[in-house]
């Protein structure tokens, strides 16, 4: 169950009261008159199934309670309610599945805008990366996989792709690649100066076995970047966080970008080629993989609010045939 929490001015939030005093999967309904400061508006708390949540914001959105109030959606730790148990058990399918677009949204947006903690924790993956890659060192690059925050602006583009969000999808592409080519020519820079001082050799940028995965691109690597897809889109949409750690270590984007600025600045041209299809193939894997996982669950969601709302219209049984 998710709480909500509405204000309104007095009439929008008295037919809002009405309305969900209807709806099966919302229950323990408040309200509070006269709360807001100047006593224009009402207050009103909820508690509904995650499963039934877009429903019901849909029918806040179009009462127009984001343009006159607010809504606030928590996920509490534990909700102790006979009536609550009852809601949930009303809804279809389970908790676990149910994807809140609105949450969805504003993560989005936030995370498609370029911040200074975006970059700096990728140019730090990156040089992590780089490091692993001169000296051979696998746990290296999982470190650089895990440290990156490059999935959060890939999944705002699978989201904008499927809800149609032009604006979030090129200020989340502007930040992903611009992040990357920054961070990119950083790393080249620097390690164009370690190299100039004789501090590493062309052999040491460009050997080792155990991290030469990196510019060895295959069908594979796509394949790899679409099951990552799907697992870190289904692990921010059913609240299963844990999850996205896994997806982390299994993509190249950011040893890819490492290594890119790493055999650049020691002149070895064809490997940050490889590095960069490399890039390139994880990246139009985890594109697509997620933007169809979320165009699956939003058909999903569409079909269970036809079936609740079949279900509240049907006559009730043992009722009256029709003549």
């Amino acid at each position: 169950m998710l709480n909500v929490r509405v204000i309104a001015p007095h009439p929008i939030a008295e037919a809002v009261r009405a309305r969900l005093a209807t709806e099966v999967t919302v229950s323990n309904l408040a309200i509070v008159p006269g709360a807001a400061l100047d006593g224009s508006g009402d207050l009103l708390f909820f508690e509904m199934a995650r499963e039934n949540a877009n429903n019901i914001m849909r029918i806040l959105r179009h009462a127009g309670i984001p343009a006159a109030g607010s809504i606030v959606v928590s996920d509490p730790l534990a909700v102790v309610s006979d009536a609550a148990d009852a809601a949930e058990r009303s809804a279809p399918g389970h908790p676990a599945d149910g994807v809140l677009w609105a949450q969805l949204a504003d993560s989005s947006r936030e995370d498609s805008r370029p911040s200074w903690s975006f970059f700096a924790f990728l140019l730090l993956a990156t040089l992590i990366a780089g490091i692993g890659r001169l000296l051979d060192q696998p746990i290296l690059i999982i470190g650089a996989m895990v440290v990156g925050p490059e999935f959060a602006p890939i999944a705002a583009i699978c989201y904008a792709i499927v809800r149609r969000r032009r604006g979030i999808a090129g200020m989340a592409s502007m930040t992903l690649f611009g992040g990357f080519a920054l961070c990119a020519l950083i790393a080249w820079a620097l390690w164009a100066v370690v190299y100039a001082l004789g501090l590493i050799t062309f052999e040491q940028a460009t050997t080792g076995p155990l991290t030469e995965f990196i510019i060895k691109p295959d069908a594979w690597s796509f394949v790899i970047a679409l099951l990552a897809g799907i697992a870190g889109v289904l692990s921010l949409t059913t609240a299963k966080s844990s999850a996205l750690v896994g997806v982390f270590i299994s993509i190249t984007t950011v040893p890819a970008v490492g290594t890119i600025g790493l055999t650049l600045a020691v002149g070895a041209w064809d490997e940050a080629w490889a590095a960069l299809v490399q890039l390139l193939l994880n990246l139009a894997g985890l594109v697509v993989a997620g933007t169809a996982t979320l165009f699956v669950q939003l058909q999903f969601g569409r079909f269970v609010g036809r079936r609740l709302a079949a279900r509240r219209t049907a006559p009730p049984r043992g009722g009256a045939s029709a003549r």
